[in-house]
């Protein structure tokens, strides 16, 4: 099996259905993976019937036709394929010990697929949640008296988050996290790189004191700050990274309170009040005060913003922005390391492990995808001619209903 190579060989199309791909790749072969599976919003049941039930029609409504062809008349979106620990099996036998797995998952799916992964070996970590404020509710009117604005139906409630799966293969046997790492080069998250940045989280200096190694105390108790030494140092620029990520829409950013920034010491050589013992008065504490005017909290937590642009003028019901997909293969992949997509869509995880100095391999079964990919892959070194494949469709509109391409043009 041969697959299509693009962007000067760094990333690596496989034509074909994932779970015979995945059988012919090696084992321990991959980095991290990162991948967007289908969401099967219609349940099985529903889709196909229950064991030895006779066989459904297509009825005055159209109902069981339309739930045979998956979300948004998508038959890749059918079957159960990100619900069988089968197919996860498959993804770590190929992943090497300690690499992580992101998986995209809808909120009413996430936990079928969460149980299938894990029971197929991985280790479940708290997953990340993006949220965003371009979805729209699909609710039907209750027509009954005495029920005005009440609504029924599977998404009442107004789409706002998307759960993305973190798993990690274990480590190899016998060692620890420090070995793997060392040995495989995966099992370490790239914080440092993944910092959330602002003007009031810029790194500073500071000085403090503190007590050396085997400091005495004298009669009283206090010990003894001339045996210690000053040690300074500097923050380093940026927030942490949560496990919330949003997409810095004025809709999600107004519903984060207003918070101030980072708190500053401004008595910088505070120190305890001298005579004072364990158990006594330490002295005044430190004064401090916000590193600047406060905000929105949403400044908290990484944004990622989605446009015409991510979508290179596909019809794929659920394309991702490039930026939260940059911000995600770095976040587990390794230096120089491979990433991989079994469910590979329209190649966002492929553009952006490129564009974040990483190979990708891709594996993606839809005809119409694979052609969207070589598109994007091609756009991808022509700036201008993507922004004017995007501008030439307008305010590109993207499928009605969906989480991140609404109704309304993005």
């Amino acid at each position: 099996m041969k697959p299509v190579s693009f962007l000067d060989g760094r990333v690596s199309l496989y034509a074909g259905d994932c779970l015979e791909v995945l059988d012919a790749l090696p084992e321990n072969s991959v980095d991290s993976i990162v991948c967007d599976p289908p969401y099967h919003l219609t349940s099985i049941v529903k889709r196909f019937g229950a064991g030895q039930a006779a066989e459904a029609k297509a009825g005055a409504t159209g109902a069981f036709k339309r739930a045979s062809a998956g979300f948004m008349g998508k038959q890749w979106d059918g079957g159960d394929i990100a619900f069988r620990p089968e197919t996860w099996a498959k993804v770590l036998r190929v992943l090497k010990p300690g690499g992580y797995v992101l998986a995209f998952a809808s909120t009413r799916g996430f936990g079928r697929m969460s149980v299938a992964i894990e029971d197929a070996g991985f280790i479940t970590l708290p997953f990340i949640a993006w949220v965003f404020g371009s979805g729209f509710p699909k609710a039907t009117r209750v027509k009954a008296e005495g029920y005005d604005g009440h609504r029924y139906g599977g998404q009442a409630l107004k789409p706002a988050i998307e759960p993305i799966y973190m798993g990690q293969k274990p480590f190899e046997k016998g060692l620890s996290g420090t070995d793997n790492i060392l040995k495989w080069g995966t099992g370490a998250i790239n914080i440092g790189g993944c910092r959330i940045h602002a003007e009031d989280a810029k790194g500073y200096e500071y000085t403090v004191k503190r007590t050396a190694p085997g400091a005495t105390q004298n009669e009283t108790g206090q010990t003894k700050f001339e045996d210690g030494t000053l040690y300074s140092a500097k923050t380093q620029d940026g927030r942490w990274p949560a496990n919330l990520i949003h997409d810095g829409s004025d809709e999600v950013v107004s519903t984060f309170p207003d918070a101030p920034g980072q708190q500053r010491e401004v008595n910088e050589g505070f120190a305890p009040k001298t005579g004072a013992t364990v158990y006594g008065d330490y002295g005044p504490r430190p004064t401090v005060t916000p590193r600047d005017n406060g905000g929105s909290a949403s400044r908290f937590f990484y944004a990622a913003k989605a446009d015409a642009e991510d979508r290179v003028g596909s019809k794929h019901p659920t394309v991702k922005p490039l930026d939260l997909m940059q911000y995600l293969v770095r976040l587990v992949t390794p230096k120089d390391g491979t990433v991989l997509d079994p469910f590979a869509g329209t190649g966002t995880t492929g553009e952006a492990a490129w564009r974040e100095g990483f190979n990708a391999v891709l594996i993606e079964r839809e005809a119409e995808y694979q052609a969207d990919i070589a598109t994007r892959m091609d756009l991808a070194l022509k700036p201008t001619k993507r922004a004017a494949v995007a501008k030439s469709k307008g305010k590109l509109m993207g499928a009605e209903d969906t989480p991140l391409f609404g109704a309304e043009a993005v």
